[in-house]
C-alpha cells in the first residue's frame, strides 16, 4: 500500500514540477501559487499517516510511563521543523534565499525554546542518579 502511495505522491509532484517549470517564464506568480498548492496537497495526502504515528507514540508513551507533556513537546518540535522547512522551500522557490535562511533560523530558535523543558528534565534525571 505504501509503495502505491509514494508513486502517487511522486507522480503528482512531477506533474506539478513540470507545470511550474512551463508556467514560471510566463506567469511567475501563478507558478509560485501552483508550487505552494501542490505542497499543501502533498501534505494533505500524508497527514493521516502522521496522525497514526502520533497515536502510536502516545500509546507507547503511556505504556512507558513517559509524561505526555514531553511527548507533546517533541511532536511540536517535529511540527515546527517540518513547517519551517516547507516555508523555507517556498521562499527558495520564489527566489528569496535570504528569506528562506531567516525562516530556517526562526525554526531553529523555536525548536531550541521548546527543547529547554526536555533538556531540564534530562539533566534533573541525571542529577538524581548521581550520589
Amino acid at each position: 500500500m505504501a509503495a502505491l502511495e509514494i508513486v502517487q505522491i511522486v507522480g503528482l509532484a512531477l506533474v506539478a514540477a513540470v507545470l511550474v517549470v512551463v508556467l514560471r517564464p510566463l506567469r511567475p506568480e501563478m507558478a509560485l501559487l501552483l508550487s505552494v498548492a501542490a505542497g499543501v496537497v502533498l501534505f494533505l495526502l500524508v497527514v493521516d499517516k502522521v496522525a497514526a504515528v502520533v497515536g502510536v507514540m502516545r500509546e507507547l508513551a503511556g505504556r512507558a510511563g513517559v509524561n505526555v507533556l514531553y511527548l507533546g513537546l517533541i511532536l511540536k518540535i517535529v511540527g515546527i521543523a517540518y513547517i519551517a522547512e516547507f516555508g523555507a522551500q517556498v521562499c527558495r522557490d520564489a527566489g528569496e534565499g535570504a528569506l528562506a535562511a531567516k525562516v530556517e533560523l526562526a525554526g531553529k530558535v523555536l525548536v531550541l525554546v521548546l527543547a529547554v523543558p526536555v533538556l531540564v528534565a534530562v539533566l534533573d534525571t541525571l542529577l538524581a542518579l548521581l550520589p
